[in-house]
């Protein structure tokens, strides 16, 4: 079996980190011994990437670096844009610029941490948030995530990217997560992406 490649531009220094955890967290749930070679980060601005041309150029990096077989894995905040309409379009672009690979878009609707909010209470009494700690009622609309989390952390205390984010992907319910419709549509797509590439390295 070969190795599964998958290579993943995001945006910011906690994505960095956070999104290999988060597939290889998918990767466990599909088959505990799957460990796939995730490849380290394209970093790019989301508002560099609605630019003509931008995208296309951080996919043909990402091409080069995880070569042919492997996937690439697009996932960016939308901030207050609707992922509906621009994950589409976005994935159009990319695929024209790479039609020979396999690729995923996904849009976080807000940002990432709206996923943690999503799945607040399995965070509970861990990386500084309280023990009563629960989900808002709709997180994906919660503007400034990484502030409602700042806001449960004891006094003197603030949620950081690049020290929280991929230590609460390794640790929040993915299960509840998926009532996010964003993460459900991340969970879903990284998972076909893995399950492809690891049936066409076989």
């Amino acid at each position: 079996m070969q190795a599964v490649r998958i290579a993943v531009i995001v945006e910011g220094d906690g994505e960095c980190q956070a999104v290999p955890v988060l597939i290889r967290r998918i990767a466990r749930e599909l088959d505990p011994g799957f460990v796939p070679a995730v490849l380290p980060p394209i970093r790019t601005r989301s508002s560099l990437l609605i630019k003509a041309g931008e995208l296309e150029r951080a996919v043909q990096l990402a091409a080069l670096k995880v070569q042919r077989g492997g996937g690439i894995l697009v996932l960016l905040d939308c901030d207050d844009g609707c992922p509906a309409r621009e994950g589409p379009e976005l994935l159009m672009r990319a695929k024209r610029a790479r039609s020979d690979f396999l690729i995923s878009v996904v849009l976080a609707k807000r940002e990432y941490e709206a996923w943690f909010l999503a799945a607040a209470d399995s965070l509970a009494n861990k990386r500084g948030l309280p023990a009563s700690l629960e989900p808002p009622p709709d997180p994906e609309n919660v503007r400034d995530a990484k502030g409602w989390l700042s806001n449960k952390k004891g006094p003197g205390q603030r949620y950081s990217e690049t020290s929280d984010q991929a230590a609460l992907t390794e640790l929040f319910d993915m299960a509840s997560a998926r009532r996010a419709d964003s993460f459900d549509k991340c969970y879903r797509e990284i998972s076909a992406m893995l399950r492809r590439l690891r049936e066409a390295s076989l």
